[in-house]
This record gives C-alpha cells, structure tokens and sequence, in this order.
C-alpha cells in the first residue's frame, strides 16, 4: 500500500509513545458503523482484518479513521418536501407558511435518513516515530484537520506539529524553473501550474508537456511564480510538491515495485509495501526539507 498524497506533521524524534498507548487512547473513540437515524459516524477503525487499531511494522504505525457518511442530498428533501406541502395545500386550502415548511422538511429528513444509502470512507496515516513523522494521506488540508482534531483529542498533550521550512517553496520553485536546475537527487517534470501574484490571479498550467525553459522565464519575468511543479526523486517516487508544502500524486516507479517479487500473501504483501513505503517516503520528505533551506525552528 503507498499514499497518494501528504499532509506532513512533525513530532519529537524519537517519539516514545508506544503502540500500545496509541492503542489504548484510540480505543475510546473505536469506529462503530452507523445507525439508522445518523447522518455521519467517525472513529478509528483496524488497519487489518482481526488486528488492532495500530498496526505496526518495523516500528512504524498505521492508523486509519472511518467515516460512514449517509446520502441524502437536498435535492431529495425538497422534491418530497414539496409534493407533500402541494397536498397540504390541497387539503387545507392554502400553502404551508415558510415556518411550517422548514419544518415539513426536517420530518422528511428524518423519515428519509433510515433509508439512505451509505458510502464509507478512509483517511490513512502513517506515524513514524523514529524520525518523527506523522503524515496523512488526504488530498486536502480540511480533510486531513478531520483527523489531527480526533488524534489530538485521543492522545491528550499530544506534541504534533506542522511542518515548516527556512524557505518559500514558491520562491524556492520558482528559482528551480528561472535556473532550469532542480536540486542535487530530483529532476522536473512535465507538470507545474505559474500563478500571478497580482490582483489578476492569472495562471499558466503545463499538464504532461515539456517545460521550455525561455517560455517559462517569461512567465516569471512578467510576475508569476510557481505553486505547483511535479519532480521525480531519485529515479523512485514521482510526486508534485505544491506551495503549501503538501506532496501529491506519489507514486512509486518501476524500481519499487520490482521489490515486491517473492510475496506469498496479502498480509505479506501489505507489510513489505508499508514497510517499503516509510523507508522511501522518510527519506523522500527529508531532502525535500534539505531543497527548501531546512526546517524552521521554532
């Protein structure tokens, strides 16, 4: 299993809490599915069939918040809504005033919700604690703050972090793309997005196409920097790193993957690619760290 995306934490390196307290906290809020009459249900789930809620591998943890999210969208409520209150109408001789229609739509809801479907979710993270890592697999800050708030609220004066570095990722890749020279151990690749700093917001989106280097010094000459650039790092991982110092679109190339053969099972399988995984991805953040002038002390 590899994440796709990373929302970097910083912890204490070493971390000296162990599996089993991160156990014994999460288990307070373990996932439960949800009921008839419920809209939303989170806690943490397994990791693995039959396992706990930490799943350990070489001292690294996975731990994984369930969501069960039931769909009932508004376009429901009020098309039902609406034919009851035209029968309302008909049987009292005037329509339902606003008060007595927002109500009409909370009972249907209600009437509704037991019958909805459900769709669950996952979000991932991945706890090193040897080098003081904490990263959730999550495309979006707002959803990756879904899980640092109940973390946070499981593991009480928890010491987490976010990540900060010496220099603007915008202005260190945009001075990357005006020198056309990536970092010792990464190359540039065929992905970035220049934005104008300016009221215009103009932007300029390279998707799969070579970046000509005169084109895009132009770009930054007429005042746009980068937000976006995908690299590649060490003929392993592709990835694109963006303006906020997330990491997205990992994936791991075909050097990686032939280190799979030989794996005899699912179990297997999934912990020779975690353990793969965090071994990779520990040392991919820490020259990203490097290439952006170091972490910022506090």
């Amino acid at each position: 299993m590899w994440f796709k995306n990373l929302q970097i934490y910083r912890l204490p390196a070493p971390w000296a809490y162990t599996p089993e307290q991160l156990e014994e906290a999460l288990s307070s809020n373990a996932f439960t599915p949800a009921s008839s009459n419920e809209l939303l249900r989170q806690g943490w789930d397994k990791p693995r069939p039959n396992g706990g809620l930490v799943h350990v591998v070489n001292k690294q943890m996975l731990i994984v918040l369930g969501t069960e999210k039931k769909l009932l969208p508004a376009s429901v409520i009020n098309q039902v809504a609406k034919a009851r209150a035209a029968e309302m109408e008909e049987a009292q001789g005037f329509a339902p005033g606003k008060k007595a229609m927002k109500e009409l739509k909370e009972r249907v809801a209600d009437e509704l919700l037991p019958r909805a479907f459900s769709i669950r979710g996952n979000v991932w993270t991945w706890i090193d604690p040897v080098n003081g890592w904490l990263v959730v697999d999550a495309a979006s800050p707002a959803k990756a703050d879904e899980v640092i708030k109940l973390l946070l609220k499981a593991v009480d004066r928890m010491p987490l972090e976010s990540l900060r570095v010496q220099r603007s990722p915008v202005g260190v890749m945009t001075e990357w793309l005006q020198t056309d020279e990536a970092p010792a151990g990464f190359t540039v690749d065929m992905d970035t997005e220049l934005r104008a700093t300016g009221e215009s917001k103009a932007a300029v989106r390279y998707v799969k196409h070579s970046l000509d280097p005169e084109e895009v010094r132009r770009h930054i000459a007429a005042g746009k920097q980068c937000t976006r650039l995908a690299m590649t790092w060490d003929s392993k991982i592709s990835f694109v790193l963006t303006e906020s110092l997330a990491i997205k679109g990992v994936k791991p190339l075909d050097v990686l993957s032939e280190k799979d053969a030989g794996v005899r099972n699912d179990d297997e399988r999934f912990d020779g690619d975690f353990m793969l995984m965090t071994g990779e991805l520990a040392k991919l953040m820490a020259d990203v760290v490097e290439a952006l002038g170091g972490e910022a002390k506090a």
